[in-house]
């Protein structure tokens, strides 16, 4: 996969499609082309996270209401963005412009050195097709000084595993979430 740095197109990449037409058979891989365009988070954005945020809570089993967004523990990963250490990053296809998926880091804690917190996520039909990790490389790229993060996540949570695969490592773990840390 053709990674290019923010915004730039990531130019014919090829994503492979595991199709199954029931739970014994799977059809042979199908390619599919997707282009699409990571660019920086502004200010104007919020309303981009909110849904993100939103897609972020799919799972497998589904979604929950929509206006779960909108409560505190999980507002405040958007609620005012564009504060001066808010940062991150979205993909957009370029075709269609649809969202994508986006990743961003943010303050949420009051306490002293607290880490960041890390909010993702990606379409829930898009995901294990490497737009996650094109993401998540730009943000480490850029802010290669943001060696902890915390991600209010189960460690059971298939993302903790893309994290990682870019070097972070559970360092504590808590009742719903785990704090990562990434040697610089």
């Amino acid at each position: 996969m053709l990674l290019l740095f923010a915004e730039s197109v990531v130019s014919q990449n090829t994503l492979v499609i595991l199709q199954v037409i029931d739970r014994f058979m799977a059809k042979p891989l199908t390619s599919v082309t997707m282009d699409y365009v990571i660019r920086r988070l502004t200010a104007a954005d919020e309303p981009i996270l909110w849904e993100m945020l939103y897609q972020a809570l799919h799972t497998s089993e589904g979604g929950p209401p929509r206006e779960v967004v909108r409560r505190p523990e999980f507002a405040r990963y958007v609620e005012g963005w564009g504060h001066p250490n808010d940062a991150g990053f979205v993909a957009h296809d370029t075709g269609n412009g649809q969202l994508l998926g986006a990743v961003w880091i943010r303050q949420v804690s009051d306490q002293p050195n607290a880490p960041p917190d890390l909010a993702f996520g990606v379409k829930p039909g898009l995901r294990r097709l490497g737009i996650g990790a094109a993401l998540l490389t730009q943000l480490v790229k850029a802010y290669p000084e943001q060696s902890t993060i915390s991600i209010r996540a189960s460690a059971k949570n298939p993302a903790v595993r893309l994290y990682e695969r870019f070097g972070f490592k559970i360092v504590n773990q808590g009742e719903g979430s785990v704090i990562m840390r990434r040697q610089v």
